[in-house]
């Protein structure tokens, strides 16, 4: 597997995630089965060189944009998520005890965990969009509504991507009148 094409993929499926979604601030949520990428099964096969080539490729379109990285722990950490101690302190999350570790976290999660400044775990966020790769099932952390986006690139590796953003709800019935150009 070509490490640096994995890196190519992720910066290209986020940055086409970022235009789509009109975001200019808030946080990017990126949940990644390293297992899926290499063509296993989701939680059998973590793999530390992946998730850091894709950390790699993520964290260059997040610092270029602006944005605030979140990464969702494997299910053996109940979906926790790992972030920087400015962004917690910032959206005033509940910061808990727990350090990620290939068992219990993941890959992913772990090679953020050891690359970020300050990082943090927090047990729920609030994102404006995100990255599912593998089917890790992001779509928790994302503020309601949650719609998809499609990209251009539909795989990171073997794993299947499925990214989303979240739209203002639409409230008050016929009478309403709205602003499209949130949607």
């Amino acid at each position: 597997m070509d490490l640096n094409k994995l890196k190519d993929q992720a910066k290209h499926v986020l940055q086409e995630l970022i235009l789509k979604s009109k975001i200019s601030s808030g946080n990017i949520i990126i949940g990644c089965s390293t297992s899926e990428v290499i063509g296993k099964e989701i939680g059998t096969c973590s793999n530390m060189d992946v998730a850091e080539k894709l950390f790699d490729g993520f964290i260059d379109i997040i610092n270029e944009y602006g944005l605030f990285f979140a990464a969702q722990c494997c299910e053996h950490l109940n979906r926790a998520v790992v972030v920087e101690q400015e962004v917690a302190e910032k959206l005033n999350l509940e910061i808990v005890n727990v350090v990620p570790a290939i068992k219990a976290g993941g890959a992913f999660s772990t090679v953020c965990w050891n690359n970020l400044k300050r990082p943090v775990v927090v047990e729920k966020i609030k994102a404006d969009c995100g990255i599912d790769i593998g089917g890790t099932l992001i779509g928790m952390h994302i503020k309601p509504v949650v719609v998809p986006v499609r990209t251009s690139i539909r795989n990171i590796g073997y794993a299947n991507i499925v990214c989303a953003r979240r739209r203002p709800k639409f409230i008050g019935g016929e009478r309403a009148q709205y602003d499209l150009n949130l949607v």
